[in-house]
């Protein structure tokens, strides 16, 4: 009951804006823990070593503190609210999920692509993606947005739902706890490389399951996309993330990565699906109705897990 209700707020709602003006969200106390304690033990005079052990520090301070938050809040709830704690939880939960979110940023980027206005499409896809967006055509603009959409159907929505089904409000906390510290500090360059090992590693932990998964929902959503799924999802740097964005290339018999450039450097990344199509506006179209028939699959494999739990 908490899974669904938490669910259906989110697609309902998203996170609003006028709530967001007010009181932020609360990835953002996330963000002000880890930037406190970079600030401190990743200073460049410091070895290797020394700053890969701040950062292991720094990622069992934030889960402590997580968990500690959002255990306590559990009990608070089931304490007060007796048979309708599920309530008060869903409410708890619901800020942790990105239905909604992920396609709100993703349909601007659509929609400009669909009226061939390549400067709005490039804008709107910018707030999405890390990579350099100024030079992209319409391909490359729509190759981003489905990227994205893969990947952070896994991320923002499979991931933090399965945690929650997992250990409840302190499981799905932890993981936006962490997916937060990977998406600050878990990267492969300076000066982050030493610092952010630990949060990217265990990223790449608790997803391995919700990945695997949410390229199962894609392929079975699209009908399709399998063998592009089983051959291709290795090309991609991650461990995890190419097994959503193989399964959405397959479903959509089209080709996805490939060479990018950021920060003005350029990675001659491997194609994912390469015998595929180009993508269009009406890939990018049909990768959003793919997401929805993706969700409602998910909506029903939790409904499913809470009727055996």
């Amino acid at each position: 009951m908490v899974e669904l209700a938490a669910l259906f707020l989110d697609a309902v709602l998203g996170w609003p804006a006028r709530l967001h003006a007010r009181v932020g969200h609360p990835v953002g106390a996330f963000a002000r823990i880890i930037t406190a304690c970079e600030r401190r033990l990743n200073h460049p005079g410091f070895s290797t070593p020394r700053r890969r052990t701040g950062g292991i520090l720094t990622l069992l301070i934030l889960l402590a503190i997580t968990i500690a938050v959002a255990w306590g809040a559990d009990r608070l709830l089931r304490h007060l609210l007796g048979s309708w704690a599920w309530v008060g939880l869903a409410l708890a939960a619901w800020p942790a999920l990105a239905q909604r979110s992920l396609f709100d940023h993703v349909l601007p980027v659509v929609q400009a692509l669909e009226a061939g206005n390549l400067f709005a499409a490039r804008r709107a896809v910018g707030h999405i993606v890390g990579r350099d967006t100024a030079a992209l055509d319409e391909a490359g603009v729509a190759r981003a947005a489905i990227e994205s959409l893969a990947e952070s159907f896994c991320d923002g929505v499979v991931a933090p739902l399965f945690w929650l089904l997992v250990g409840g409000l302190p499981g799905i906390w932890a993981y936006k706890a962490v997916n937060t510290a990977d998406s600050l500090i878990g990267h492969r360059e300076e000066p982050f490389a030493a610092f952010g090992w630990a949060a990217a590693r265990f990223d790449d932990l608790l997803n391995l399951i919700p990945a695997r998964l949410s390229g199962f929902l894609i392929c079975l959503g699209g009908l399709g996309g399998w063998r592009i799924l089983w051959r291709d999802h290795s090309r991609h740097a991650s461990p995890n993330a190419g097994w959503p964005e193989a399964a959405m290339a397959g479903a959509l018999h089209i080709r996805l990565a490939g060479p990018i450039a950021y920060e003005g450097q350029f990675h001659a990344k491997p194609w994912i699906g390469g015998e595929g199509a180009e993508a269009t506006p009406a890939a990018a179209r049909a990768a959003l109705s793919l997401y929805i028939r993706a969700c409602a699959l998910l909506w029903l494999m939790t409904a499913a897990t809470g009727g055996f739990r």
